[in-house]
């Protein structure tokens, strides 16, 4: 640090510099995130092709050695010389920031590309790129390091480690082969640069397919192959819809209907200024007439939870934006126009205001708009700026859900009085639970201490060492009493398997015994009135027996925590007990005392027997096999389940929670033939020998 600080001190970045020096402020993070999100400059790019009528097929392929290739049948990348750089367009595109054909040039009407700087970001940021085009019967090809082009003297494989020598004098687009006649495309693979991103930065499968499927769903007819090829065998799967976001919305919900998914379309136009380019090369303020296309898809389910998607030119935008603010208000505005004009029949006083929370209640939404280089917060396109969208979106909505509730057909008017009750018994709910609240917070500790009779509390009042054990049967409870530290670790039995709340309703969920006394125990609420801050255990630990029932009860349990106090799960304070499944003694020679080792799998037990008759060592037989938590004493519950210095935990993540629901869906919700498929399908899976019988 100096005291002087002048002109010379001033550091200008120039090109794609910047961007090596503040990747963030580009990708968003130089994590997984980050990582994904160069991907997803790619990806978009190739989906913004289709969009626009090139190519229906998308590869994806993740290789073995960390690499990523794209492939498409788009136009594929300009190859010629762009007049004012002298370089190729393949060139430009990739060592340009803000250089691309997404400018309002008449390449693309609508396109989720609008900066001209994600192939420059991502070719920045990688050890190594090499993209090929093919256009004009020809095969071009061109190679990058960190940025910089020029040629990889490989030998065999391609490495992004390979001898590189940037080009001198000139670039060079080289010519490495022949395309059929009329293919086209664009393949982009590259290899992530691990000086930017961190060690543990890796492409997440299950965030790749999620949004290929939702692409798949967006661009009808687009058929997306993703190939993992990092594993022993590689995987390949495969996403192609014909219908739009109304399979979207139905793919989303989980809850029983109140409404068919209602289809609503429309458009609007508005003017704006905007820089154009001019013939000189000059940029000029003008003003142009945008035109922004509505696709809404919605429905209303028996659930309380709310599932709003929305989308800009296919680009998601997950914190929303002027869109889905035009949706949401307007939508709150349509619904208490029609319950005011109905307000004798559904009993609605003067004074009961009808909020979003009431409206939303239930509802699933995908919502999509096009417009032609629309307004983003960032390069990252997490939130839509666009002001003139919000009133276009609202007129749309306004006029064809107001056509939808003035509809004479008998199955538009039973499906709106039936929404119309769940929006009333919602905003019912919800002042009842306040007044609830207010009620008992007027009490003092005495009046509300109120806790089920079989809860086994601890000593403590720290939430943060406090936890909370939900264990499976009375023999259970009486070992885990023995074997708790009782200043800490709380014992809450449950009578066998809860009561399977994803088809139940709220009503049925609350009056039954067990659900009820988990509720009461935690003492946080349920449903929207839940209250992470009045949780009374710092963790949640769910104990039960190491079989097919105890699983069946431990899944029984994340879904009503799930649908009912999923914050506890976001906030990861939901665990699952890991039990040992076998205690094997090692007899020790002389008087040295034997030794007791717990194995919690089958393959973890052989793996164990294979060592111990490598090193001539003995043990008992039989070997114990646990088949429930009650065969075990205090002390052996204690030290491999229940004591803090040595027990094994499995925290439960968000996915975890969520495909519990959709299994539970499948294996216990209403629809028969989902569940029928499914058992058909996975009948030559079962192994005999895995049936307790």
């Amino acid at each position: 640090m100096t005291a002087e600080y002048s002109a010379h001190h001033l550091q200008v970045l120039e090109g794609l510099e910047a961007v090596r020096k503040r990747p963030g402020m580009y990708i968003g993070s130089n994590g997984s995130p980050g990582l994904m999100h160069c991907l997803w400059e790619i990806i978009d790019n190739s989906v913004d092709e289709a969009v626009a009528g090139n190519g229906s097929k998308i590869i994806i392929i993740l290789h073995a050695d960390g690499s990523v290739e794209v492939h498409d049948r788009g136009r594929g990348i300009p190859v010629d010389v762009e007049p004012r750089t002298g370089l190729t367009g393949v060139e430009v595109v990739f060592t340009k920031l803000h250089a691309g054909g997404k400018f309002g040039g008449g390449s693309y009407a609508a396109s989720g590309g609008l900066h001209g700087v994600g192939a420059s970001v991502v070719n920045a940021l990688s050890e190594r790129l090499d993209v090929e085009v093919d256009r004009g019967g020809k095969t071009y090809a061109m190679s990058f390091h960190r940025g910089e082009p020029g040629t990889f003297q490989d030998s065999g494989e391609k490495r992004p480690d390979a001898p590189f020598s940037p080009f001198e004098k000139s670039s060079a687009l080289s010519v490495v082969g022949k395309a059929k006649r009329g293919v086209t495309g664009t393949r982009v693979r590259y290899w992530a640069d691990r000086q930017i991103f961190t060690k543990d930065a890796s492409f997440q499968l299950n965030e790749l397919e999620t949004r290929a499927r939702q692409t798949a769903f967006l661009v009808p007819g687009l058929e997306i192959v993703i190939r993992d090829e990092r594993g022993e065998e590689p995987v390949e799967t495969s996403y192609h819809y014909e219908g739009g976001i109304s399979e979207f919305v139905e793919f989303l919900a989980s809850d029983a209907p109140i409404t068919d998914t209602w289809r609503i379309q429309g458009e609007g136009t508005f003017r704006e200024t905007v820089p154009v380019l001019q013939a000189d090369g000059t940029m000029a303020s003008t003003e142009v007439e945008r035109r922004c296309a509505v696709d809404l898809a919605l429905r209303w389910g028996t659930g309380y939870e709310t599932t709003i998607r929305s989308f800009v030119n296919i680009i998601a935008t997950p914190k929303g934006g002027t869109h889905q603010q035009g949706f949401e208000q307007e939508l709150l505005k349509v619904l208490r126009s029609q319950i005011d004009q109905n307000a004798r029949r559904l009993k609605v006083g003067a004074n009961d205001k009808i909020e979003k929370d009431d409206v939303l209640a239930g509802l699933t939404a995908v919502l999509t708009v096009e417009v032609p280089e629309p307004q983003f917060e960032g390069q990252t396109k997490e939130v839509l700026g666009t002001p003139a969208v919000r009133q276009i979106v609202a007129q749309v909505l306004r006029k064809e859900l107001g056509a939808r509730f003035s509809s004479t057909k008998r199955d538009d008017k039973n499906q709106a009085a039936q929404l119309m009750e769940k929006v009333v018994s919602e905003m019912k709910a919800r002042v009842s639970a306040r007044a609830h609240k207010e009620t008992q917070r007027r009490k003092n500790a005495l009046e509300s201490s109120s806790l089920p009779v079989k809860l086994v509390d601890c000593r403590a009042h720290d939430v943060e060492r406090s936890e909370l054990f939900i264990v499976e049967g009375d023999s259970a409870l009486g070992t885990a009493r023995r074997a708790r530290d009782s200043e800490i670790q709380a014992l809450l039995p449950i009578r066998g398997k809860i009561l399977n709340v994803q088809r139940a309703s709220i009503g049925d969920m609350l009056s039954n015994a067990e659900c009820a006394a988990i509720i009461q125990t935690i003492g946080a609420g349920s449903g929207r009135t839940f209250d992470i801050s009045a949780a009374r255990y710092g963790k949640i630990i769910l104990m039960s027996d190491a079989d097919v029932d105890g699983a069946h009860i431990r899944t029984l349990l994340l879904t009503l925590f799930f649908r009912y106090m999923r914050p506890l799960i976001e906030a990861g304070r939901v665990y699952a007990a890991v039990p040992p499944l076998h205690r094997v003694i090692v007899m020790n020679p002389g008087s040295k005392p034997n030794e007791t080792i717990y194995t919690y799998s089958e393959q973890e037990l052989h793996a164990l027997l294979a060592k111990l008759r490598k090193s001539n060592k003995r043990w008992h037989e039989p070997i114990q096999r646990y088949k429930g938590l009650g065969e075990m004493d205090a002390d052996q519950l204690a030290s491999t389940t229940m004591d803090r210095s040595g027990r094994l935990l499995r925290r439960v993540r968000m996915e975890d929670a969520e495909e519990a629901g959709r299994v539970f869906e499948l294996l216990m919700g209403n629809e028969v033939a989902p569940r029928r498929e499914f058992i058909v399908e996975s009948s030559d899976q079962l192994s005999r020998e895995a049936i307790d019988a």
